[in-house]
Parts: C-alpha cells; structure tokens; sequence
C-alpha cells in the first residue's frame, strides 16, 4: 500500500518546526472563531490525508497513531469509501430514511446484523454518533424491559449528552459544570487489574462478586432495563478486564432479564484482532453498540439488537433527520468491504504484535512504563512515577509533545491522565508503524 498523498509515499518527513508557520498563522483564526472549550491534540493544520499520513498546510507529513479516535481504521481517504461516497453523492445526498427510505441503509443495517456475534435474529438501528446509539441502546432496553435502573462503570466512557454524560464517569473534562445529569444511572466497580490486588482469575471474581452484590442490594436486579459496558474501555484507558469478567456479566444479565449491552464504538471493525472485542471470549450481548471505525470517517453510528428487543419499540419511537445519511452509509459498505477484502482483523493481530512486543520492550527499558495493556490495534502505556503506581501525568504529556515535534501523533487517555494509546490505522505499513515507534523510544530516551 504505497498510496501517495501529492505523489509521496507513506514516510515520516518534516520540512519545518512543528508547528509550522502556517499552521501557526491558521491557529490564531481558530482561537478567533472557534469556542474555547473546544480541545486539539496536535497544533497543526492538516491539508490532505492519506492511510497513516497527515499532511499539514505547511508540507510536513506526520503518522497518525491515532486514527481520529480510532476511525479511519481502514486508512483516511480510502479508495473503496471515497469511490462509493462520489457516486452516492451524485445520485442523492438526503432524504430522511423515515421519510423516503434508500438501499443503502437498508445493505448496512444488514451487514450489522449479519457480522455481529450470535446466530440469533437481529435488527439495527442507524444514527450520526456513538453517543447518539447509546442512549438510543438505553432507550429501547428501557422500553423492551419496563424498567428503568441502567448500571454503568467505573472509567467508562460514553459520550458527551446529558444521558451519556451521567453514563460516563470522568468528570474533567466531560462532565465539570454541566449538570444536573439523567438520574437511574448506577455506577460499579470495574476491575482495573493493574491498581488491584491478586490474579487475573481472583480479581475477575472479586470484581464480579462486588458488581452483583451492589445491584441485588442497592439496585434490586428486578429494576436494572440494562447493564452497559465497554470491552476494552477506551477513554478511561484501555482497560481490558480480566478474563472471565464479561461472560459472568453476560450470563447475570441473562439470569436477571436485564439486557446486556456491548459499547463496541471504539473497539469495533477489526480494531482488537477480532471483528469485535466480545469475540475474544465468545460473549454475544443482547445489544451492540457501533461508530467511529463503521464508515471511514463520514459520521455514522450504530445500534444492532435481538429482535424481539429492537422491535419493542412502537413505530416512529426511533429516527432522526440524519440517521443513516445515505453518504454515510454509502462510506460504511466502502469501508466494510475493505475491512473483508483486506482482512483487517488479522491485519490487527499483527499489528498488535509488533506494537505489544516494542512496547514491552520500552517497559524493560523505562521503569516510567508501568503497564502497557490492550489487544490488536488497540494497546497502550500507563506512566508511574518509577517504582509506584503513581500516576505520571508529566511524564505522559512530555512524550507526547516530543512525539509530535518529530512528527508522530500519538493520544492520551485515562481516569489518571497518565495512558499513551495507540490506535493506529490498520492498513499502516509495518516500516511506518516501526518508525513511529522509534521515535517513541527516543522521547522515553529524552526524559
């Protein structure tokens, strides 16, 4: 995959300082013309994008570690998602599905219900954000249950609504002065292996015993319409829980008539080494919840459900004027079909691969490197004061900026504030991933 971007080849290359004086001439009009409380990973102004490069207005070309939180897994500007974008904008570019329905929508929804986990009838539902789905998830399992209690956890992340911010559980920057928030939202525990005591197999069951303890006697398990979790929590820090944890949450949920809900908007198409992170250990949730990797960049989301769960809902009860734009859906087949033709999922693997083994080698290295953690494309470092757990949130933003100044991007994350994560591209080319990964190497080096 040599695609070029103005006739360059997928390379690292900087031609002026980071930021550049474009960029930094640019910058000064976004301060002027856009809200404050909006944030920026990286100070550059990108022009074009190709796969794992950005190319700045300024003609440094920088690897993007990031994928726009974890979107364009199939590359940015991916042929098959920019040729069926063109012809489905020159064909039509809105109707409103619930006013004059399209195929396209249609084709999607059937993709979803056919590659999510379970051999059971399933429908979807199609909407412009992640959070957007998930209070569309919460809102169909109240419905299908008649209950109303929905049990979330600790360090997740699901959106920035006001339910999905009563959902999520980091106050800053998502929730600081922004309430009152929905009410019938519970938090748990969620077992964070690396700041808790015992194995793998005794914190699954610690956290699993604290998890049913507190719905049966705070909640009552009778109220709970759904448990909502993320397989690998994504903005809390890529934690994965230790195995055994999910299928014992499924099978609770199951036991209890509560609908089990897989928020999937980061970690799925193919990001983990598997279609979707459930996989690794054979979960089927009743709901599954889809965004960012879905269309390759366009803003589309998904909820995929049981049937009998999805059609609980009287009609017109769901919509929206955008959901399922027919642009967007068109970027969805693009991008699914690459995800199959190119067979990202085993392409994550071995990414993972080559980013798990440089970055425990980094942990060897840099006693800073308290955890490195995650699955496929999705891996990350949590950074400690040496020989603690201590969070070391400057040690965490140092890297970082010594990253971008050689042009690799590269994002943060964690309830702490202290996670490096990776979530590169999946069609990254492993000589680009392993030059990023060098100049990481210098940037511990530069502590």
């Amino acid at each position: 995959r040599q695609m070029c971007i103005r006739d360059r080849t997928q390379e690292r290359r900087l031609v002026t300082a980071i930021p550049g004086p474009k960029s930094t001439e640019a910058l000064k009009r976004r301060t002027e013309a856009t809200s404050g409380g909006l944030g920026m990973a990286i100070p550059v102004v990108i022009e074009r994008a190709s796969d794992a490069i950005l190319l700045d207005i300024d003609g440094n070309q920088i690897i993007d570690l990031g994928s726009g939180i974890g979107v364009t897994g199939v590359g940015n500007s991916a042929q098959r998602v920019v040729d069926r974008v063109i012809e489905q904008v020159q064909a039509f570019t809105h109707t409103c599905f619930t006013v004059a329905p399209y195929m396209n929508y249609i084709e999607v929804c059937e993709k979803l219900n056919a590659m999510t986990p379970g051999s059971h009838k399933k429908k979807s539902l199609l909407v412009n954000s992640g959070a957007e789905a998930v209070e569309n998830a919460v809102k169909i399992a109240r419905h299908y249950t008649k209950r109303q209690a929905i049990v979330v956890f600790e360090h997740s992340y699901h959106g920035r609504t006001n339910l999905t911010m009563a959902l999520t559980a980091k106050n800053m920057p998502y929730k600081e002065g922004f309430g009152p928030f929905a009410p019938e939202v519970y938090r748990v525990p969620m077992p964070y292996s690396f700041h808790w005591v015992g194995d793998q197999a005794t914190i699954s069951q610690d956290a699993i015993d604290m998890v049913t303890h507190k719905i049966d006697k705070e909640i009552g398990a009778h109220n709970v319409a759904a448990i909502l979790i993320e397989p690998i929590q994504g903005e809390g820090g890529f934690i994965v829980p230790p195995k055994g944890f999910l299928p014992a949450l499924a099978k609770y949920s199951k036991d209890n008539g509560i609908v089990f809900i897989a928020d999937e908007v980061q970690t799925g198409f193919a990001r983990t080494g598997h279609m979707f992170a459930v996989e690794e250990e054979g979960v089927v949730p009743d709901m599954l919840v889809t965004a960012k990797g879905i269309a390759g960049g366009l803003p589309l989301a998904a909820v995929t459900g049981r049937a009998e769960v999805m059609d609980s809902v009287h009609a017109s009860g769901l919509g929206g004027t955008y959901g399922g734009n027919p642009i967007a859906c068109a970027a969805a087949l693009g991008a699914m079909e690459t995800m199959e033709e190119e067979n990202l999922v085993a392409r994550a693997r071995h990414i993972g691969e080559i980013l798990g083994s440089s970055l425990r080698e980094l942990a060897k290295k840099y006693p800073v490197i308290g955890e490195v953690r995650g699955r496929g494309a999705m891996q990350a470092i949590e950074l400690v004061e040496p020989g603690t757990k201590n969070p070391n949130t400057a040690a965490m933003s140092a890297v970082v900026k010594y990253c971008q100044s050689q042009g690799v991007l590269v994002l943060t994350a964690g309830t702490y504030s202290n996670v490096v994560r990776f979530l590169p591209p999946l069609v990254i080319t492993d000589e680009l991933l392993k030059d990023a990964l060098s100049v990481l190497d210098d940037a511990f080096a530069s502590l």
